[in-house]
């Protein structure tokens, strides 16, 4: 590491102190009322998130139950949330990370890349959780993914091998499939990992990736369109200006028989056929128990490994096969680990 960024980390670390703020404490003594428990003090945190989609709001109620069940949440008056959502607008995302560099709050969680970006540059006296973030190192929130130093850690929403599982599911099950059609928007750093990922197994396949660029989510019909009669499946990324458009690539593969593939589960809940994934609910759940850590326990985001989702699985939406004329075979079936949970029929 260089020795600039070294001593910016190691500011940032001695800058965070300790929140614990599950328990009111005086004296470096946990006080307790006249029934023994301990006094309850309010914690707050900040919330930055950069769009509404159902992945996003499946990891901000996932990290809000872990929090819950720890004992710190709005119901009982132990939390005070400050929700801000940048409606997938770069300005606003700025502009909601400027205002938190202020922020009050015992931490500052950010969920999407973007978001998590605009909160790094700003935030650096408090501790910084993330989530939904594709690729930490190459967002450069962090550059140690065991130990990140600084103020700001968090958990990862992709396994690289999710990505080469899906693109070889493909290369078994649908041998005609020659040319797939990815609509992308280049700006989102995660989208960009994640497509360069499956273009490299894909060309050890002897398959194309055919790329269609967005900017906008109003953007995301046309884009779609423009690649029928082009390709022969059509795959999306953890990419947010897409993934809040998804509905019009659903509606175009449908309508021209296009088998389409997504990078997670929601996509696939509402219409797609098939991903390798896992519950976004319990990807935030897990960032919710690094949030505890840290606001009950005082731990310190620098020294917290970031993390992972490790339980990767086929899921299937057998419902709309025929919507894309896919026969589902029992071969298809056979790769789904858990498909009482899995197979959607």
């Amino acid at each position: 590491m260089k020795r600039k960024m070294w001593l910016s980390l190691t500011l940032s670390a001695l800058l965070v102190t300790a929140v614990g703020c599950g328990d009111k404490q005086e004296g470096g003594t946990t006080q307790t009322g006249s029934g023994g428990d301990a006094e309850k003090k309010e914690c707050s945190i900040a919330i930055s998130q950069i769009v509404e989609h159902p992945s996003l709001d499946a990891t901000r109620e996932g990290i809000l139950a872990a929090l819950k069940e720890a004992g710190i949440s709005e119901d009982d008056k132990t939390l005070k949330i400050d929700y801000n959502n940048a409606q997938g607008d770069p300005a606003n995302n700025l502009s909601i990370g400027q205002k938190l560099k202020d922020t009050k709050s015992d931490l500052v969680i950010a969920i999407a890349t973007d978001s998590a970006q605009a909160v790094a540059q700003n935030v650096k006296e408090k501790p910084v959780l993330f989530a939904a973030v594709t690729d930490p190192l190459d967002a450069k929130l962090v550059s140690d993914l065991k130990k990140p130093g600084g103020n700001i850690t968090g958990a990862s929403d992709t396994n690289p091998e999710a990505t080469k599982q899906l693109m070889n599911f493909v290369n078994t099950h649908f041998p005609n499939v020659k040319r797939i059609g990815l609509v992308l928007d280049e700006g989102e750093a995660n989208a960009v990992v994640m497509a360069n990922t499956a273009e490299e197994v894909l060309s050890e396949h002897g398959i194309e990736l055919v790329k269609a660029a967005v900017t906008n989510t109003s953007e995301v019909k046309q884009a779609a369109e423009s690649l029928v009669g082009k390709v022969d499946a059509f795959y999306i990324t953890l990419d947010n200006t897409v993934v809040s458009g998804v509905e019009t690539i659903i509606q175009t593969a449908q309508k021209n028989k296009i088998p389409f593939f997504s990078s997670d589960r929601d996509t696939v809940e509402k219409g797609a056929f098939a991903t390798v994934g896992f519950k976004y609910y319990d990807h935030g759940y897990q960032v919710g128990q690094m949030a505890v850590e840290i606001l009950k326990n005082g731990k310190n985001p620098g020294d917290m490994e970031i993390t992972k989702p490790d339980k990767l699985d086929l899921i299937l939406n057998t419902k709309v096969a025929a919507d894309y004329g896919i026969e589902v075979t029992d071969a298809m079936k056979q790769e789904v680990k858990d498909p009482d949970n899995n197979i959607i029929e």
